[in-house]
């Protein structure tokens, strides 16, 4: 993505404990920064809870407060908010330093062969389209906290002692995440699922599932396509259709209805990250086939 540094290269003006501000994209990156962070950092979050990156546009009391924010940790793997809106928030602040928080991580797209199912959005390598939802996997999510962790020391070297132990109890919790939806999934045949919008793709493929998705590139289905999916649904005997509540769902019910099932709605944004990826789990195991 454009205006970003990966990690941050350049040297903060703080030099000892002040909070500072630092603003994310989505509610799951206020857990990573803040775990850190801790209260050494105040964090905004850009795109609210219940709203979607897809389509939410900064207010101006948001553009205001980023006159005077230091750190943007950016998704950085072309989350739509980001791609739209970036040039437009680094306007406000030219020497805010946005930090990619992709670095480091394997993106995936449509036309790696036997990929998952995923959302895809322009990555920034021209034509070459990536799923942008990164930090579902917690394998992701503890390269994303190094990175975070290690802008934190780069702007604020004298609490580097500070950010480091933030970020190794941190990374042992998600250490322990990773480990724990493992075992639920190594211990099941129970791993195939129908997601309305395809979020979920970095989570799939860390855990072997075999996700179908309504969803392709954001569009809706053509109903040729729909009807394949119907199908699909009711030879593999599926009983529910995974939705998200920042997005429509007149649809995901119209499909349960033709399967006859129901709707269960998961959040691939929701705030508390963690606890979250435990809730998914669950619902994943309890209703995959």
């Amino acid at each position: 993505m454009n205006n970003t540094t990966t990690p941050a290269t350049q040297t903060g003006g703080i030099t000892d404990s002040a909070p500072f501000t630092v603003a994310v994209t989505i509610p799951p990156y206020r857990e990573f920064a803040e775990a850190i962070g801790g209260d050494h950092v105040t964090v905004m979050v850009m795109v609210p809870a219940g709203a979607s990156p897809h389509t939410y546009e900064p207010t101006p009391g948001q553009l205001r407060a980023l006159a005077d924010t230091p750190l943007y940790l950016a998704v950085g793997s072309g989350i739509e908010f980001e791609e739209a809106w970036m040039e437009s928030l680094t306007a406000v602040n030219p020497g805010m330093q946005v930090v990619d928080t992709s670095a480091g991580i394997t993106l995936l797209h449509t036309d790696e062969g036997d990929a998952p199912v995923t959302d895809t959005t322009v990555g920034t390598d021209g034509d070459i389209r990536y799923d942008p939802h990164i930090w579902l996997s917690p394998a992701n999510a503890r390269v994303i906290a190094r990175t975070i962790a290690d802008a934190y020391i780069t702007y604020a070297p004298a609490d580097a002692a500070y950010f480091e132990g933030q970020f190794a109890s941190y990374d042992a919790e998600l250490e322990q995440l990773d480990q724990e939806i493992e075992e639920t999934f190594a211990g099941t045949d129970k791993k195939t699922v129908l997601v309305y919008h395809p979020a979920w793709g970095y989570y799939a493929d860390r855990y072997g599932l075999d996700m179908h998705a309504v969803e392709t590139d954001g569009k809706e289905p053509s109903p040729a396509n729909l009807q394949k999916i119907i199908s699909t649904a009711k030879e593999n005997e599926i009983p529910v259709i995974f939705a998200s509540p920042e997005s429509p769902t007149r649809n995901a019910e119209a499909i349960a209805d033709e399967i006859g099932g129901q709707v269960v709605y998961i959040s691939p944004l929701a705030e508390d990250y963690t606890d979250n990826l435990v809730q998914v789990t669950d619902a994943f195991r309890t209703w995959g086939v």
